[in-house]
Order: structure tokens, then sequence, then C-alpha cells
């Protein structure tokens, strides 16, 4: 009954986690989609909108939801200014310049982190009061349901913005061929500043989810990066649908490696899948030939 109790407690536990991994993978396949770079400045909108959260709530005292929502908005501004002012004035730049834009805006961000809230980590308090619960004997949190439920809302939300919106569908479009959508009208630099944005807001929802369960600091950024990339790449690069299964996958194998083998090689489940993923199927497990938003 006991390993029972355990094992169930390490699923669910890599469940949650997994869950927060999908989002992070599902910011990096937004933007590859519509520009094919790889945004590495993606565990900063992370880790920016849990910092903002804590200050919303803790040193502001907003409610919850206020708080919430005004994190993400700032957290969403960010990620417009970041298309505005490193992406869209490189004219005729190379994915290569692009991807390495990304890795300075990560480092600037980080910085700035730092210097705002300094190296120490910061915690919220649960979004629900309600005390934690068992099933087979395992407890569960009642964060992680909200962690869970968030995420749900966050896919079907994106399913439904893709698929029945015209914005959606000009991204899209954009997706398959920049250039027969710039001759068919479509605004291909709105599009991508809407998939900076998009992808800054969905960092930041995923920041303030998981930051009551575990503590968020400044530098927490190119880790989470890293797990989200291994999702991404898992699933294959620009499947939405297959970075949410390689999320919750990386999230079980990275809990049942902590709880079996050793919790000090857990951070390098990812690192060790990305790079097992990359020799055995570059394209992802979960991707035809060509990665789409069509698969959602």
């Amino acid at each position: 009954m006991e390993n029972t109790a355990q094992l169930v407690q390490y699923i669910l536990t890599g469940i949650t986690i997994g869950a927060i991994y999908a989002l992070v993978g599902l910011g990096y396949n937004i933007i590859y989609n519509v520009t094919e770079v790889i945004n590495f400045a993606q565990g900063e909108f992370v880790v920016l909108g849990g910092l903002v959260m804590v200050f919303m709530t803790n040193t502001l005292h907003l409610s919850l939801p206020v708080g919430f929502f005004l994190s993400v908005g700032i957290v969403t501004i960010l990620g417009a200014l970041m298309d505005k002012l490193t992406i869209q004035p490189i004219k005729n730049a190379t994915v290569l310049t692009l991807i390495i834009i990304t890795i300075a805006v990560s480092i600037i961000f980080k910085g700035l982190a730092m210097l705002i809230w300094g190296r120490d980590p910061y915690t919220l308090p649960a979004f629900s009061k309600a005390p934690p619960f068992t099933l087979f004997h395992a407890i569960i949190q009642p964060q992680a349901l909200w962690v869970l439920g968030i995420t749900t809302v966050v896919v079907i939300l994106l399913s439904l913005f893709f698929r029945y919106t015209m914005v959606g569908k000009a991204m899209l479009a954009c997706a398959d061929s920049p250039e027969a959508s710039r001759l068919m009208g479509i605004p291909v630099q709105r599009m991508v500043l809407i998939s900076f944005v998009l992808s800054a807001a969905i960092g930041a929802v995923a920041g303030i989810v998981i930051t009551p369960i575990s503590l968020m600091e400044y530098d927490r950024g190119a880790l989470l990066g890293l797990k989200g990339f291994g999702a991404s790449i898992l699933g294959g690069l620009g499947s939405f649908s297959g970075a949410v299964i390689a999320g919750l996958i990386l999230g079980l194998i990275e809990s049942l490696c902590a709880g079996y083998v050793s919790s000090g090689y857990k951070d390098a489940v990812a690192l060790i899948v990305l790079l097992l993923v990359l020799f055995i199927k570059p394209s992802g497990f979960f991707a035809g030939k060509r990665a789409s938003l069509k698969k959602f």
C-alpha cells in the first residue's frame, strides 16, 4: 500500500510539473511556427510572470484575480516590446541571428530581474485555502488542481483561437508560407508581434501558477526554458499537441527519477531526453514530416 501511494504521489507530481513544461513548450512553438525562430527568452517570461505576481500580491496587496491579470498583461507588454525593439528592426536577418538576439534578450531580462528582485527566492500563497486531500493515500495540494485546470483552459483557448478566429487563421497561413501570406495581404509582421505577445502571456501564466508550489527566483529561466524546449523537441518542434503530451511525459520521467533514483539527477532528465531525441528522431515523436499548428 505504501509503495502504491508513493507511485501515485510521483505520478501526480510529475503531471503537475509536466503541465508547466507543456505551457513553456507551447510558448516556443507559437513563435517557431510563425518565424522559425527558437525564442530562448521564453524561460524568462515564466520567471517574470512569477516575480511580477509576487510584487502585485505581496507588495501591493492586490487581490489574486487583479494581480493575475495585471502580471500577465505586464509580461505580455514585455513580449511585444521584445519583438518591436529587437526582432522587427533587423531586416533580412538569418534565423541564427534572430536566435542569438533572443539569447541576448534573455540575459537582459535576467539581469533586470536580479536588479529589481535581488537573488532571494520568492513564493506566493496558494490560490485557494482548501486543505490538501488524499487520493489512493497520496497527498494532493489544491494548487496542483489549479495548475492542471489553468493549463487545460489555456490549451482549449489556443485551440479555439487558431481554429475559429481570423487572426489565428492568418497566423496559420504565415506558418505555411510567409511570402504567400504577404502577397495575400496578411500583415506578417503583425502576426509575428502577436506570436510574441501570446508566447509571453503563456509564459507568464506558467510562472504565476507554479510559484506557489515551487519557489521563483531570478535565474530559474534557463532551466525552465531548457525543460520546455525539451518538451517542444520531444513532441515535434511546432506541434502544439505534441508539446502538451511531451511536457507531461517529461514531468513524469523527472518525478519518477527523483523518487526512485535521486533528486539530484532530476534536472538532468530534460537534457538527457533532449539529446536522445536529437540522436534518435530529431523531428520529434509526435510530429509528422512537418510540425504545424494545424495538428493542435
